[in-house]
């Protein structure tokens, strides 16, 4: 049997400082193994990494109140804080606050997250305003005050009978007017400008004052054929105002089918017979009013009224004209807009 040799110092040596060296080593392993493990099974389970959502920007739910009843119209959503009063005008598809100006921020104007509007409509107001100055003022003039007219002069000469039936047809145009924008027209929704009820107002108000001074004036000249051109022409004029407020009646109700979607057709009326040629016979017996008015009183400023006005709404009648021949169908043998086989 051969015979182990003995290790040497240094072998003894190198081999404890090899143990010495590996000690540490094995100990800081064991130690950041443990620190993991305690770490894995406090935290749980592992998860995916979240993705990071961006957060939303904020939004504000404006609400739409009636200005008169305070009844919620709508609310307009998701309107950022950004935004104007135009882009809120054109989401709620309406006017909604002439007072505001388009450039406000709504931020500017909102204490929450929801901001309150009142929306108010002029469309009525405006046609109230149009329709009450003239009647008004005829009535001023009508009075012959000493501000106006000389007084001696006014005294001195008695008026024409056709002053008086001047007075009263045209007050009665007017309370018409007036009485059917309260009770019998169904005004669209779209919302009136403002600047729309100025114009309206300057043009009614500023030629009834023109046609009233000359009417009204002590030197009125009488109409050249005497009571009988009076007398047809005022005939005529009654007739007319019968037959617009007829035919506004019709427009403003559906038919017996319950269906206003078509176009309006006559009825037993004869004042209604006109639908049967014209498409807007309210313009029709409207031009008919004011040139009947035109030959009772002749004057100057009627004249030149009844013209502007025929021009204007001979424009808005073919402009209906056209919208009822693309909407309806059995609306081809209709030719004329407001003046049969002519216009």
């Amino acid at each position: 049997m051969s015979k182990k040799s003995k290790p040497s110092a240094t072998d003894r040596k190198r081999e404890l400082f090899t143990q010495g060296a590996t000690l540490p080593i094995l100990k800081n392993e064991m130690r950041n193994f443990h620190s993991f493990s305690q770490l894995v099974l406090s935290a749980g389970g592992l998860k995916p990494t979240p993705l990071v959502k961006h957060s939303k920007s904020t939004h504000f739910e404006i609400e739409i109140l009636d200005a008169q009843t305070r009844k919620q119209i709508c609310i307009v959503d998701k309107v950022s804080p950004t935004s104007t009063i135009r882009d809120v005008k054109h989401k709620f598809h309406k006017a909604c606050g002439p007072f505001l100006k388009d450039y406000v921020n709504i931020q500017s104007i909102a204490a929450s997250s929801i901001v309150t509007l009142y929306f108010t409509d002029l469309g009525q107001q405006v046609f109230l305003a149009e329709y009450t100055g003239p009647l008004l003022i005829y009535l001023i003039f009508y009075m012959r005050l000493t501000y106006i007219y000389d007084a001696k002069e006014s005294s001195r000469r008695l008026r024409h009978p056709v002053v008086h039936l001047a007075c009263f047809c045209h007050c009665l145009h007017y309370v018409r007017h007036l009485l059917e924008t309260v009770f019998v027209h169904k005004l669209s929704g779209e919302h009136t400008p403002l600047k729309n009820l100025i114009k309206g107002c300057a043009f009614y108000w500023g030629f009834t004052s023109w046609i009233a001074y000359y009417i009204n004036h002590p030197q009125y000249t009488p109409p050249s054929f005497g009571n009988r051109q009076v007398t047809v022409s005022a005939l005529n004029f009654l007739i007319c105002e019968a037959g617009n407020h007829f035919i506004n009646v019709v427009l403003a109700h559906p038919n017996h089918t319950g269906n206003n979607a078509c176009f309006p057709s006559p009825t037993y009326n004869p004042f209604t017979w006109l639908f049967m040629l014209v498409s807007c016979p309210n313009y029709t017996y409207e031009i008919g009013s004011w040139i009947s008015f035109t030959v009772m009183t002749q004057t100057l400023p009627v004249g030149i009224f009844t013209l502007l006005m025929s021009i204007q709404m001979s424009l808005w009648a073919q402009k209906k004209h056209k919208v009822y021949l693309k909407k309806f169908d059995s609306y081809v043998y209709r030719k004329s807009a407001v003046i049969p086989f002519i216009l």
